[in-house]
């Protein structure tokens, strides 16, 4: 067995080299300018960090694979990324801290869906599909909001019982809020739908609203009826809708295992409305979700209320397309750290849980526009694909060159990519096709 020598150097290199695409479409969409044009909260030195230049560190220790704050401390060595990124020195943990720790809660209802009012207007799309969700993040200190609430993975576990608004045709958030882990599913929802509408989505026509059986409540159905916003939102089975699902009668066969059927339901002292009823033969189709009852043993049933005078399947095929935010969940919390940024004040965390969203929003915007044909690719796929590249810095006729470590054969892609980016218009165009 041989041992290569060790021998060591002051060249600065970094294992990011390919991150210069993604800061050729941060310039192309002009967010980083923009930050400064918000009203985001001040250094309290002469010597302190720009506001734009420490929310770009952020993003950047949450795309090079950051899940924690003392993580970014590694960005404060790597110069080269630095250098790609335009920036003189990187912040440390405490920085970060010191900083989030202005946020309050009257700075994140001002600015945040202000930043996300325009970067949607930076996408030519319109009749989107917006979901509804909520989620839980398990905590394991004493951090401000954070309870003991519903917690399906860590029972009894305090935790932070977030909202958040997809939009279906994008892969993006629209709109997110930090919340206690003690708060129910459908608390502060309606002010929820009025911020992302009214304020993140004013730009754009929303076609339809999807949500899970958290938001079935009258309130919210009368708030989007108000709207006048299509929905489908999944019921929940109480008492009296049980009652009213097993009584029916008239099923109609959609394929082997699969029945549905409709009827008008009123809650009391609420209004009429449409549901759909859905019945699965568990023998047939036994890896199927929905309630078992103990009326009707060996099927599952699922209810969905609509506005839309649709036919069933098509109500009950809308529906099932809004299985895809579980996913985006998912991938925010594997891969942008979603669970791990946590400060001891509330609104501190909300603030970087919020910057965790436009983050993503920007992947989401690369993956689209430069690597369209990899759009399903998860940000972790992306890192190893296309970012974990060596790169360093060299000097020709007076002028700062990034030099990447690219085989030959895989140089011509790389041009592709910065030919798209460079080849983008001014308003990014979505196809609803």
């Amino acid at each position: 067995m041989v041992n290569l020598p060790v021998s060591y150097s002051n060249k600065p290199v970094t294992a990011f080299g390919g991150m210069v695409l993604l800061k050729r479409m941060l310039d192309k969409l002009g967010i980083v300018d923009h930050l400064s044009a918000l009203d985001f909260p001040q250094p309290g030195s002469n010597r302190g960090y720009n506001p734009s230049d420490l929310i770009l560190s952020f993003w950047l220790g949450i795309w090079t694979g950051a899940s924690r704050y003392i993580h970014c401390d590694w960005l404060r060595y790597d110069k080269v990324l630095q250098d790609i990124f335009d920036l003189d020195h990187m912040p440390s943990q405490s920085t970060y801290s010191r900083y989030f720790g202005k946020f309050n809660q009257s700075v994140n209802t001002e600015v945040f869906p202000e930043l996300q009012h325009w970067f949607m207007q930076q996408l030519e799309i319109d009749n989107i599909t917006v979901d509804f969700d909520s989620t839980v993040i398990t905590r394991y200190g004493e951090q401000e909001g954070a309870a003991r609430g519903y917690n399906p993975n860590k029972r009894g576990r305090n935790s932070h019982h977030p909202l958040l608004a997809f939009i279906s045709q994008t892969r993006m958030v629209a709109n997110a809020w930090l919340r206690p882990g003690n708060t129910a599913a459908s608390s502060s929802c309606v002010a929820f739908m009025q911020e992302t509408f009214q304020n993140c989505l004013s730009s754009k026509k929303v076609g339809l609203v999807r949500a899970d059986s958290g938001f079935y409540t009258e309130d919210i159905l009368s708030y989007l009826e108000q709207e006048q916003k299509n929905y489908v939102i999944a019921v929940r089975m109480y008492p009296n809708i049980k009652a009213a699902v097993l009584s029916k009668r008239n099923w109609i066969t959609l394929s082997k295992g699969i029945e549905l059927a409709e009827m008008r339901f009123a809650h009391n002292n609420g209004k009429e409305r449409r549901y759909i009823i859905v019945k699965k033969k568990v023998e047939d189709r036994p890896k199927s979700g929905g309630k078992l009852f103990d009326d009707m043993p060996g099927y599952r049933f699922s209810c969905y209320v609509t506005n839309m005078e649709l036919p069933l399947d098509q109500i009950w095929n809308i529906y099932n397309s809004r299985a895809d935010c579980e996913n985006r969940i998912k991938e925010l919390k594997a891969d942008f750290g979603l669970e791990n940024f946590c400060l001891k004040d509330f609104w501190a965390t909300e603030a970087s849980f919020r910057l965790i969203m436009v983050a993503y929003n920007l992947i989401s915007l690369f993956r689209h526009f430069a690597l369209n044909e990899r759009n399903n690719a998860t940000h972790r796929t992306l890192k190893s694909y296309c970012f974990a590249l060596g790169a360093w810095t060299a000097n020709h006729a007076n002028k700062k060159t990034l030099k990447i470590s690219l085989p030959v054969k895989r140089r011509p892609w790389m041009d592709g990519i910065f030919s798209k980016i460079e080849q983008l218009p001014p308003k990014l165009i979505y196809s609803n096709a």
